[in-house]
């Protein structure tokens, strides 16, 4: 993925030993996004993590849902490194080594997978649109029949952003960068269905974010 530092950036890190890094972020949200992964994941199969980051929510699903085999990714080399680390520290025997994978890129679809499941937190609204579209027409391909994409993160409802300090941060994101920002439920959601993905209805995360559960129909 794009790996841009933007102004108040979910996915700020800090070095930690042994080469792991640690996001606060992804320490705040991962207890009710474990909660709504593991509600919807299948008992068993193949598993892709985009956009890993730092490793912490892998570590955290994989020692949740053991009959998962997941597969962690990352375009940054350092976070990439963080992963492997954080899974070795683990002791983790249910996930690979993390992968060099830029999620929105066209022709990664085909190439990888099929997955059972596929998981992204916390990257649409620092991704264009011709981006975004790209990440779900791939991953729809990458997505075996069945199975099921959960994405995570802010969106904005019906054209509006829902609090203040939405507002603030889509402000601070297309000051830095005029393509990327929040991506309205709606138009995701349509982007999905030509990409051959249903969505269920939005789940209601803390701080004002959601979850999206899309199915490969």
């Amino acid at each position: 993925m794009p790996f841009r530092s933007v102004p108040g950036q979910a996915s700020v890190a800090e070095e930690s030993e042994g080469g792991k890094l640690f996001a606060p972020s992804a320490a705040r949200n991962l207890a009710p996004l474990l909660e709504v992964v593991e509600r919807h994941a299948p008992p068993k199969g193949q598993a892709l993590e985009i956009a890993s980051g730092t490793g912490q929510h892998v570590v955290a699903y994989a020692k949740a849902m053991p009959g998962l085999q997941w597969q962690p990714s990352d375009i940054d080399p350092s976070r990439r490194a963080s992963v492997d680390a954080h899974v070795t520290e683990a002791g983790l025997q249910n996930v690979a080594p993390a992968a060099a994978l830029d999620a929105t890129t066209q022709g990664w679809g085909a190439l990888i997978g099929p997955f059972d499941l596929i998981v992204l937190a916390n990257l649409l609204h620092l991704v264009s649109a011709h981006e975004a579209r790209t990440l779900l027409s791939e991953s729809a391909t990458a997505l075996a029949p069945g199975g099921r994409f959960m994405i995570y993160g802010p969106f904005a409802r019906d054209g509006l952003l829902v609090s203040e300090g939405d507002q603030n941060f889509h402000a601070a994101l297309t000051a830095h960068d005029p393509d990327i920002g929040y991506k309205d439920v709606e138009t995701v959601t349509e982007w999905a269905a030509l990409a051959g993905l249903s969505v269920a209805s939005p789940v209601e995360m803390p701080a004002n974010n959601l979850c999206l559960i899309l199915s490969r129909t």
